[in-house]
């Protein structure tokens, strides 16, 4: 019986599959990297700590993004073919290499954001379940949400977010920041979350979920 011999590559270049792709930035949108006056330093697993010290601005026809990028991330311009090219300090590192990709996909999602924008649909299941969008007095928006409770419930939309109400129990959210409209589409689905036996409660974008055989004493 022959035995195999594993051989492990223990030299050579690591790349980051994401953080390695080029980054495209179309007409009418701009990338600028600026350093920050005082950076933020964010604690990170085993005492460690990640040094945002740059921060990218990303304009367009749709608004302004700011994403902060770590010091450790470098972002070139190709002159030739009109993209962005990422790259980090230490290629050995790990957690430079995980941050590579993840600073790749957040500036991607800024240039998607400022030119096509971001959306987030959301769709209210059970009886009488709906949500109406009321003017405030001050100018602003307020989502009311009517999920069966006692209570008003509802949330204000925060600047630079827009909601429409094309049906009684749908809600459409739209921004430029992808972070932003999401996070405010998960706070109105935390009024009612979609429960396992009956289906109800308010689901994001294709949310599905998987119904449970109601219990028989």
């Amino acid at each position: 019986m022959t035995v195999g011999r594993v051989f492990w590559a223990v030299g050579g270049r690591r790349w980051s599959h994401v953080g390695a792709q080029p980054l495209f930035v179309p007409s009418g949108a701009t990338l600028r990297v600026e350093n920050v006056a005082v950076p933020r330093v964010v604690a990170r697993p085993r005492g460690a700590t990640l040094v945002l010290s740059q921060r990218a601005v990303v304009e367009g026809p749709l608004g302004v993004v700011g994403v902060d990028v770590p010091s450790f991330v470098k972002i070139k311009r190709d002159p030739a073919g009109g993209t962005l090219q990422l790259g980090v300090l230490d290629e050995t590192r790990g957690e430079q290499r995980a941050m590579w990709g993840t600073v790749r996909a957040l500036l991607h999602n800024a240039v998607s954001g400022v030119t096509e924008g971001h959306l987030a649909v959301l769709k209210f299941v059970g009886t009488g379940y709906r949500a109406v969008v009321e003017e405030e007095e001050g100018g602003g928006k307020f989502v009311a949400v009517k999920v069966g409770a006692s209570v008003r419930q509802g949330l204000a939309v925060p600047p630079g977010v827009s909601v429409r109400c094309p049906q009684p129990t749908t809600l459409v959210v739209e921004g430029c920041d992808r972070q932003q409209v999401m996070q405010f589409a998960a706070r109105i689905r935390h009024f009612h979350p979609p429960e396992p036996y009956k289906g109800k409660g308010i689901y994001v974008n294709d949310e599905t979920i998987k119904l449970k055989n109601k219990k028989i004493k």
